[in-house]
């Protein structure tokens, strides 16, 4: 039996497998499938792992076992740094539990951005947005159309009060047909001396009856209506506050003082204020609802106002009255749309 040999026998485990050979003599033990193969033997490779740091198979691993093997073995399942690599830092576990955790939350992450029932959900569309394509071109087209009436008003009411210039000298017709008489300004609030009169429109009609008979109604105080419209209501109308004491003060601005009409303007205002005493006296007059209008008369009733008691001024405090001559209707006012 030669040193090798002997070398064999005594490294021996206890059951009698040999320990680790040499390759060139066993090539058994070389690759790694001889009987001191086993995990129990620390020395090769492990079955399911593959071959550990330090132990594995190879030439010269027999020979770094003998030179140093005065250190412990690691177990099975036990990593080895193989040799010359460098030592771990101090924080390495605790940057590896760091990167766990960096990974928990990023896997929490994904899945909430992907679960579909924990999305925002957008709000709901309200407006034009709303509509269908269509629908939102109509409305487009709609408020372009009212802008552009709006801009048209703003225009022909600026111009209608403006100084004279080369716009109103050479289209003051047009400017006048839309702004007199509903949309007429009105600056006497700011006037040196305020009005101080009560005016009063009052109004009768000459009404065919059904049996063909005449009869004239007796006078319709209309101011008097709008102002018990008014009088407790928070939000009363346009027309019940302005309209018939606008009308009156157009007429009064188109007409001399016997009544005849000035220029194209005059003969308007008559017609306006005709226009609406058929259409009160239609609608507040019980004579004239159960016939048809032929003819109205108008008046006017001014009274001063009188002065606070501690003042010394003394003004009359009865009625002055104005009174148009009979103005025929025509038959679309009396039984047309006025009506």
């Amino acid at each position: 039996m030669d040193a090798y040999d002997e070398d064999s026998h005594a490294r021996s485990g206890p059951g009698g497998a040999k320990g680790t050979s040499h390759p060139d003599r066993d090539p058994e033990a070389a690759a790694g499938t001889g009987p001191g193969s086993g995990p129990e033997d620390g020395v090769s490779s492990g079955s399911a792992g593959g071959p550990e740091p330090g132990a594995g198979s190879g030439t010269g691993s027999g020979r770094e076992e003998r030179a140093g093997g005065g250190g412990p073995r690691p177990g099975p399942g036990v990593q080895q740094e193989p040799p010359g690599a460098a030592p771990e830092s101090p924080a390495a576990p605790d940057a590896g539990h760091a990167g766990e955790t960096a990974h928990a939350v990023d896997a929490v992450d994904a899945v909430d951005a992907g679960a579909p029932d924990q999305a925002p959900s957008s709000s709901p569309r309200t407006g034009v947005a709303a509509l269908s394509p269509r629908y939102q071109t109509v409305a487009a087209l709609a408020l372009a159309v009212v802008a552009v009436a709006a801009c048209v008003h703003l225009a022909m009411v600026f111009l209608s009060v403006a100084p004279a210039n080369t716009v109103t000298k050479q289209h003051g017709k047009a400017i006048e047909d839309w702004v007199y008489p509903e949309f007429e300004q009105n600056w006497k609030l700011f006037a040196p001396n305020p009005l101080q009169q009560n005016i009063a429109v009052q109004a009768r009609a000459e009404v065919r009856m059904k049996d063909g008979g005449v009869r004239t109604t007796g006078w319709t105080d209309l101011s008097a209506r709008d102002g018990a419209a008014i009088d407790g209501n928070l939000v009363p109308s346009h027309t019940q506050q302005n309209e018939l004491r606008r009308a009156w003060d157009f007429f009064v601005a188109t007409h001399t003082a016997d009544n005849r009409p000035v220029a194209l303007r005059g003969s308007l205002s008559e017609q306006y204020v005709r226009r609406i005493v058929v259409m009160r006296l239609y609608r507040d007059d019980p004579t004239s609802r159960e016939g048809v209008v032929q003819r109205v008369q108008v008046r006017s009733s001014t009274t001063n106002v009188q002065p606070p008691k501690w003042s010394a001024e003394r003004v009359s405090d009865k009625p002055v009255y104005r009174l148009l001559p009979w103005w025929t209707v025509s038959s679309d006012e009396a039984a047309g749309g006025v009506r």
